[in-house]
């Protein structure tokens, strides 16, 4: 059975990872002042995004691709080139991403058998749409998971059952550099989670808030002084999860620029060692243009499936 994966631009993997298990991208839209971009993540495109001035405070945004656009993505090609697909899409609770895929679902159900006969294929198509429930890296663990799965054969009960399963347990985690910014895309969304007094307050004593994706919800859940600092027991907080045994095998991280920003931020050296050390694979990756678009230039995001545990913050 060919068995595909798709997930929305938002997710955080590597172009060398998506291109070598062929991974599909579900386009994003983003609103650029006076024009529209469509994200790909596309790797020079994204460069670029983050080497321009974009308006970082005015009327940038993004929007979701429409049930007809995500319908027409499937019948042209999905339905063709595989037999099941699996389709991990940004939280419900942020996107509307997850319902328009599960609409375009039924129709693309109903519809896909005429455009397998003219390519000569038999036997049916199946797909599953799937809630990541959280956001940018920890939708890379999703698909991390997924394609590790594939790769060893299992059927698509099993993968499903496990994709459902962990995202209960993946923790994601952001941490912003410009307040400013989040504060004004989060009132723009009606979020009102970072307030002005807060911001005001936040770049004055330069604190800033880490902000985690847990089971459809996201919010702050600690106040770090300095971004480097923060980077650093975010890193130290990972390092004693990993130690302490992971639900999957598997650290990604992202970053809003070059990555070698986020190379020399500290303790990243010793979050690096212990993924060697304890076997996780460490994947990385620039954070999206849609990511960029929602919480600003510089932010770097990480996360890693564990039980629920108490915060160290």
């Amino acid at each position: 059975m060919r068995i595909g994966l798709v997930v929305d631009s938002a997710c955080d993997l590597p172009q060398s990872f998506i291109e070598a298990h062929g991974i599909v991208i579900l386009p994003i839209t983003l609103h650029l002042g006076d024009h529209d971009e469509i994200d790909t993540r596309d790797p020079e495109k994204t460069e670029h995004f983050y080497q321009s001035k974009w308006d970082r405070r005015g009327d940038a945004g993004s929007s979701a691709f429409s049930t007809e656009q995500i319908k027409q993505l499937f019948l042209e090609k999905l339905v063709i080139d595989f037999d099941f697909v699996f389709c991990l899409t940004i939280a419900s609770s942020r996107s509307p991403m997850f319902d328009n895929a599960v609409k375009a679902s039924f129709a693309i159900l109903n519809d896909y058998k005429p455009f397998r006969a003219k390519a000569g294929i038999n036997g049916p198509f199946a797909l599953r749409v799937i809630d990541c429930q959280n956001l940018f890296a920890a939708q890379g663990l999703m698909a991390v998971e997924a394609i590790r799965m594939i790769k060893q054969g299992e059927n698509p009960i099993k993968i499903r059952e496990r994709l459902e399963a962990l995202t209960q347990n993946i923790h994601g985690y952001m941490l912003p550099q410009d307040l400013f910014y989040l504060r004004a895309r989060a009132k723009t969304k009606g979020d009102r989670s970072v307030g002005w007094i807060g911001a005001m307050l936040g770049t004055a004593l330069d604190i800033k808030p880490l902000i985690r994706g847990y089971r459809n919800e996201t919010g702050p859940v600690a106040k770090l002084r300095h971004f480097d600092r923060g980077a650093e027991q975010l890193f130290d907080y990972a390092i004693s999860r990993i130690e302490s045994g992971l639900l999957a095998p598997t650290l990604v991280m992202s970053y809003g620029g070059n990555l070698e920003g986020m190379r020399l931020l500290p303790g990243y050296e010793r979050l690096v060692a212990a993924c060697a050390k304890h076997g996780v694979e460490r994947v990385e990756s620039v954070l999206s243009m849609t990511g960029g678009i929602n919480v600003g230039p510089g932010a770097l995001t990480l996360a890693f499936a564990d039980e629920p545990h108490a915060l160290p913050f």
